[in-house]
């Protein structure tokens, strides 16, 4: 049921109105939304303010507004929401996350990759070799080098998790570089990976991904028991 919103942001209550009916079941997947005036008169806004919310929930994935037709539910799920607990997990959990999705992306990716697809790991690499002094970017082209490996795994479905879980990704490559007890990921590491995606050789380019991030993994691990 819709409870009329009170007082803060107009737009985000009324966003969070929307997510926690869909989620409840009032409305199922596929089912057509009720017009905006009745949404409106149900929360006490604007349809102004219900088109912004249902505009943002569109863009995140749980609805779907067809030209003409009206407005459906497409998930029951908010992907911004599960991106934010994602974020708010243990660095351990998402590296692990990280592991099993790059683990099986290499082993993919050494029996799909073309010609482009080795170009764009290979410029990434050397790009991360010579930013050996500046942070940022090497924290930049490490993740431009692990998206590419991803994509050259050539599964569409996995690209789009794997980018759904970037800011993750991007703070683990933070982390290993920058605190000292995390063991970091050397320039050879990721070239020893390239080169078995190269070649063709799916098992090994595999135990070489898990290889990159499991030193660092079991120190946080540790650090985890200890507490």
């Amino acid at each position: 049921m819709l409870k009329p919103i009170k007082k803060g942001s107009l737009v985000q209550a009324a966003i969070d109105g929307l997510r926690q009916a869909i989620e409840s079941g009032l409305w199922p997947i596929g089912e057509r939304l009720p017009v905006e005036s009745e949404l409106a008169e149900k929360l006490g806004v604007s349809r102004n303010t219900v088109r912004e919310a249902v505009r943002v929930l569109a863009y995140s994935g749980m609805l779907e507004t067809r030209q003409g037709d009206g407005t459906y539910v497409r998930a029951t799920k908010d992907s911004g929401d599960a991106l934010k607990r994602i974020s708010a997990s243990a660095l351990a959990d998402q590296m692990e996350v990280r592991i099993m999705l790059e683990s099986e992306a290499a082993f993919l990716a050494a029996g799909r990759r073309n010609a482009q697809d080795l170009q764009r790991m290979s410029d990434a690499l050397d790009a991360r070799a010579n930013a050996v002094d500046d942070l940022e970017r090497r924290v930049r082209h490490d993740k431009a080098f692990h998206l590419a490996l991803v994509k050259s795994a050539h599964n569409s479905a996995l690209s789009e998790l794997y980018t759904f879980f970037a800011d993750g990704i991007t703070e683990t490559i933070r982390r290993t570089e920058t605190d000292p007890d995390l063991p970091e990921p050397s320039q050879e590491d990721h070239e020893l990976l390239l080169a078995a995606v190269r070649r063709g050789d799916s098992n090994k380019a595999r135990q070489l991904a898990g290889k990159l991030l499991n030193p660092s993994l079991r120190v946080l691990r540790s650090r985890d028991a200890d507490q």
